[in-house]
This record gives C-alpha cells, sequence and structure tokens, in this order.
C-alpha cells in the first residue's frame, strides 16, 4: 500500500502554495514535464502555470479541498477529488466548484505533480 498521507499532505501543500503565490514551494512541488488542463480546457506546462502564478496574472483567494481519494498504481499515485475555489484571472475574479484528477510521481522520497486535469461542476451535478 501506499502513503496516503504523504500524498494528501503534498495536495494540501500544492493548494497553499497556489493561494500564497508561493514559487519556491510550487517549484518543489511540480514536476518539470507536468502537463495541467485546467478548468477552461487549456492545457498548461510548468512554465506557463508558474509564470502566471508569479506574475499575478493567476491569483487563487482560495481553494478548498471538499473531498479526496487518492489511489496507487506504483510508481504513481492518482488523487481523484473535489473543490471550491475564488482567485481573479487576469484581474477577473471568478468562483468555481471543480472535480480533478491529479497525478504523482514519487521522486527521491517526494511526491512530484506530473499531470492534472480539473473540470468545472455546473449545477447541481456534485
Amino acid at each position: 500500500m501506499g502513503d496516503t498521507a504523504g500524498v494528501l499532505q503534498t495536495e494540501r501543500d500544492f493548494f497553499t502554495a497556489l493561494t500564497e503565490g508561493n514559487f519556491a514551494a510550487l517549484e518543489q512541488i511540480l514536476a518539470e514535464d507536468l502537463t495541467m488542463v485546467a478548468l477552461n480546457g487549456s492545457v498548461l506546462d510548468r512554465a506557463a502555470l508558474t509564470g502566471a502564478i508569479a506574475s499575478g496574472y493567476l491569483k487563487f483567494h482560495e481553494i478548498r479541498c471538499v473531498e479526496s481519494v487518492v489511489r496507487f498504481h506504483p510508481p504513481l499515485s492518482l488523487v481523484v477529488g473535489r473543490t471550491e475555489m475564488s482567485g481573479c484571472v487576469g484581474g477577473s475574479p471568478f468562483t468555481a466548484s471543480s472535480r480533478y484528477t491529479h497525478v504523482y510521481c514519487e521522486e527521491n522520497g517526494r511526491y512530484r505533480l506530473t499531470a492534472a486535469q480539473g473540470t468545472q461542476i455546473v449545477g447541481d451535478s456534485e
């Protein structure tokens, strides 16, 4: 069995780094070859995501993890969860509910986010 507590701590650290705009923490969590599909369908790599955070173009005020389930397929860990979030994109405020899948790969004893897919929840489809 895998390290559920370790994966979930990395999840919390990721969400905290996003809300704090902590570029150094994101560098530690994000894999070099990260691929992220955002809620709007755009595909971001590590440089695009960290650049948007570092520049302030993308700012998260809150990311609240409502639920998460971890599954292990060594060396990968999969997290399927649900969030409630708020922030600004390009100065325009947003709120969103989402379901997501995060894929972590264990590297040198720590988990690195290598892929992420977010889907916005619309209406009562939770």
